[in-house]
């Protein structure tokens, strides 16, 4: 491994020889030092950028833009993380790698930034009109929206900046109108009036996936709306308030309870204009009273019946959630003073039979949380039907694979079900729908460029003044961002993209729609794969929210824990499609782990004086055999799980390998050698402790860049960057099975002697006798590995054969078939007083647990304390009894 260093960096002046970089690496880590100043140089040097002209093993991913006005919370955290890791590992194999970046506008939110900004100074949008607004607009972006893009170089996301784009950039917005264009000349883009989900407080549309449904406490009302010859029929409701809409009463045709009324009229209650009673399939004979009112303008499935009955619209609702003048008497009322206002006039009209309690699914904006209002009005739409059948079938043949898989099916269901798109969005911010209206002759001009004249000869043109919904550009990104519609070597080099990494929350929102419009102008599916991952939510459990006060901020994180231990945390434990929690004892985990891979790689640094890899080295030993062997599985192993994106168990096997086998047990077992007298034995414990530090620092790369880079760097023959360093590779003559399962048996018995020295209390610095009796080849293992044990258990062992006679005063364990431990104590511990000493222990701790007991059992306890009390105490007698189990268990091994 130290063969393929860089040349021509960190070797001696005219001999070539690597040579240790003789400044010392400080006492503790810091995190601040180092994170800014690596950062810096990896984007200055372009260790990020990436080469189209040189398309050899292509490796694509695009980011999912941010919002311009966002800052970094965990979800991003979480998301780049995984990019990043997969991209720097990438990288490190040699991949022609660009992960590219950039932000999206967001339509409504930068809309409702820059009109705070506005109220501020007392002025509106309309005050300013549109061009100054966007003016705005445009200014309050370049002041802020590089503040996500800055967060995101602290995380160490390995972005190639020179890249970046913005969906509201000249290429992409050429590519919004040009998709644009193309899809109205396939017929596919259409306007016409349909029920929409207007947003009363962001004054604009949004689409059917934008609306977030709960269960909310509601009414169901019971009309009587009275027959024009007498009698009448109940009708059932939960909105009063659009009464003044009523066209129709409508009942199902195989209801006999209304057969007789089908084509008869009632009278509209507090309105008087009659209404038909219609018969219509979509009616629920059981809910209600089976009869249902029918307002066009104001619900999506009275809208189609309308169609079908050829039914008139009336619109009582304006765009402020208020009523119109066509609500006659509550014009201007507020929607939901109006319902109070109907109801309480219903029952003094003597109309209103019941109201009864009922659960039912509001919609309410993703953005705003106000509820939504079903309004008729004039819209753009994409025809999906023609579009989904592609992307249909692009996952069924698995050219484009989810990862976990069952997400493919949640992807189907939805696009097997998918309605036509509305597209246009009331708002000035975001791409302008490209479609001019002649005022002279009333023709519709759809151009990619803005045209000069009408058809007609007219110059009195409009622009529409609709922008498209901001998903409508971020459908594009993995093309637009690459040249499209121009046919660069980009485009060519890294499309399809590699994969895409995202939460499964944005399904529907933005991976259905990259999938339909990749294959719609490309041919191809945008991505092979797509990983999603879940949230992150709170230590309990629940989503972080602005509204519940439990977000954490990932910046805040950095500042006291450092990127490598926010990284580290939020990736171990981490299934893909998997919620996880964020965990502030992991987090310190993370700190822990990275403190002791800093103090164990300083130690080593410290015993390589004068130390160069092509010294002549004794043979290896043992230890040396199963460390590189072990290293070797690691390599293949994690290599693996990268493979099919189990990145929690990648990092996890790293870990592992690092704090265990290296930390704990390799260097303790190259210590004697280091400080031996045999220059051959010690050149060969250097040489295979950097060999294999070097290696887990590039298998720990991906995970944790910032504290491996500036390890790495100290190290001797380090290059340019590890960031460029090759990924290790598995290494059959590194192999040793034989050497991993001996070194397995001399661990076991080392963690045995540990385990009876500290069962029977003797000091961790006196040395003991320890007598192994084992079978033959056991025992010819024991006997290479004598020198281990004693050096790492404090011991003087003598290794012998079965049956082993046991020696009075002393304690023994079983290592495996074969192999029995025995540790005298005589001349150690005075086993009396020893026993004497844990059974008065014994006893207290029996005391403790019968009167913690007895208030676990006593009703009034139970029924008067606070129910964090009563854990208390249940928690307390489950630690004393396991005190009393391992008391037991160490009586038993003193006899």
């Amino acid at each position: 491994m130290l063969a393929r260093r860089h040349a021509g960096r960190g070797r001696e002046a005219g001999t070539g020889r690597p040579v240790i970089r003789m400044e010392n690496m400080p006492t503790a880590y810091d995190p601040a030092r180092v994170e800014e100043k690596w950062y810096r140089h990896w984007e200055e040097e372009g260790f990020f950028h990436a080469t189209a002209g040189k398309c050899d093993d292509p490796y694509c991913i695009v980011i999912p833009p941010p919002n311009v006005t966002g800052q970094l919370h965990m979800g991003h955290a979480l998301d780049n993380t995984i990019q990043d890791t997969l991209v720097r590992w990438r990288r490190m194999q040699g991949f022609n790698t660009l992960w590219l970046p950039g932000t999206d506008h967001a339509g409504i939110a930068t809309q409702a930034k820059v009109e705070e900004s506005l109220k501020e100074e007392g002025l509106s949008r309309t005050d300013l009109g549109r061009e100054e607004f966007l003016d705005r607009a445009w200014a309050w972006k370049e002041r802020y929206g590089g503040r996500i893009t800055a967060q995101l170089r602290r995380l160490g996301s390995s972005c190639d900046w020179q890249r970046e784009r913005f969906t509201m950039d000249e290429g992409c917005s050429r590519a919004v109108r040009e998709v644009f264009v193309r899809l109205f000349e396939r017929g596919l883009i259409y306007r016409d009036y349909y029920i929409t989900n207007w947003c009363p407080h962001c004054h604009t549309t949004i689409s059917d996936i934008e609306v977030e449904h709960e269960e909310a406490a509601g009414h169901l009302y019971y009309v009587r709306y009275p027959g024009k010859d007498g009698g009448w029929i109940e009708v059932a409701t939960t909105r009063p308030e659009t009464m003044p809409g009523d066209v129709a009463v409508a009942v199902h045709p195989d209801d006999e309870r209304y057969r007789s009324l089908v084509g008869r009229t009632v009278t509209l209650p507090l309105v008087g204009r009659e209404l038909p009673v219609v018969a219509d399939g979509y009616v629920d004979p059981g809910f209600g009273t089976g009869a249902v009112k029918i307002t066009p303008a104001h619900d999506p499935n009275d809208f189609e019946v309308g169609r079908r009955h050829n039914l008139p619209q009336i619109k009582v609702i304006g765009e402020d959630a208020a009523m119109n003048d066509a609500a006659g008497r509550y014009r201007g009322l507020d929607r939901y003073e109006c319902r109070r206002r109907i109801v309480q006039d219903l029952a003094s009209g003597g109309y209103l039979v019941r109201v009864t309690d009922l659960t039912h699914s509001v919609g309410r904006c993703y953005r705003c949380n106000t509820v939504i209002e079903p309004a008729l009005s004039r819209q753009w739409f994409v025809r999906m039907k023609p579009l989904a059948g592609p992307a249909i079938e692009a996952a069924v043949q698995g050219r484009v694979t989810f990862v976990p898989e069952r997400f493919t099916r949640i992807y189907l269901n939805w696009m097997e079900n998918i309605r036509d798109w509305c597209i246009s969005r009331q708002l000035w911010w975001g791409h302008r729908i490209p479609v001019w209206y002649c005022s002279a002759c009333g023709e519709m001009t759809v151009a990619v460029t803005e045209p000069r004249r009408c058809r007609c000869g007219s110059d009195s043109l409009e622009q529409d003044p609709d922008v498209l919904d901001t998903w409508f550009s971020s459908g594009l990104w993995p093309f637009s961002t690459l040249g499209w519609p121009e046919l660069t070597p980009e485009l060519a080099c890294y499309y399809p993209t590699s994969v895409l990494v995202t939460g499964r929350d944005i399904i529907f929102f933005w991976v259905a729609r990259m999938i339909f419009l990749g294959l719609a102008f490309m041919k191809e599916v945008p991505f092979r794969s797509v990983f999603i991952h879940g949230l992150v939510l709170d230590t309990s459990g629940r989503k972080m929210s602005k509204s519940l006060g439990n977000g954490i901020d990932p910046i805040d994180v950095i500042e006291s824990h450092g990127a490598d231990s926010l990284r580290f945390m939020l990736l171990t434990g981490n299934t893909p499609g998997n919620d996880i929690r964020f965990n502030f004892e992991r987090l310190e985990g993370a700190r822990n782990f990275a403190n002791k891979l800093w103090n164990a790689s300083r130690f080593v640094l410290m015993n390589l004086e004068g130390y160069s890899p092509e010294a002549k080295t004794a043979s290896p030993t043992l230890a040396d055999r199963w460390i590189l062997n072990s290293f070797n599985d690691t390599v293949r192993n994690v290599t693996d799980s990268l493979e099919t994106f189990e990145l929690g168990e990648a990092v996890r096997l790293v870990y592992e390998f690092i704090r265990g086998e290296y930390c704990d047990w390799y260097i303790e077992l190259a210590k004697p050698r280091l400080y031996g007298d045999d220059p051959l034995d010690r050149a060969r414990a250097r040489e295979v402790l950097v060999r294999v530090l070097s290696g887990t620092l590039e298998l720990l790369h991906p995970f944790m860049p910032f504290i491996t880079e500036e390890i790495w760097q100290h190290l001797p023959g380090a290059g340019p960057t590890i960031t460029l360093s090759p990924w290790p590779a598995w290494d059959p003559s590194l192999t040793d099975p034989g050497a991993g399962a001996e070194m397995e048996l001399i661990k076991e018995v080392t963690r045995i002697v540990r385990h009876l020295r500290t069962e029977v209390n003797v000091p961790p610095g006196r040395k003991v006798n320890v007598i192994i009796g084992a079978d033959e080849r056991p025992r010819e293992i024991l006997l290479e590995g004598r020198p281990y044990i004693e050096s790492l258990a404090q011991a003087a062992v003598t290794v012998t054969g079965l049956p082993l006679e046991k020696p009075e005063q002393s304690v023994q364990a079983v290592a495996g078939v074969g192999v029995t431990v025995v540790l005298p104590l005589k001349g150690v511990l005075d086993v009396a007083r020893e026993k004497a000493r844990l059974a008065l222990e014994q006893a207290r701790l029996k005391e403790d647990l019968a009167k913690t007991e007895g208030k676990l059992t006593n009703g009034s306890f139970l029924a008067k304390a606070p129910p964090a009390v009563v854990e208390k105490e249940k928690a307390k007698a489950a630690e004393t009894a396991a005190k009393l189990s391992a008391l037991a268990e160490r009586l038993d091994l003193l006899g």
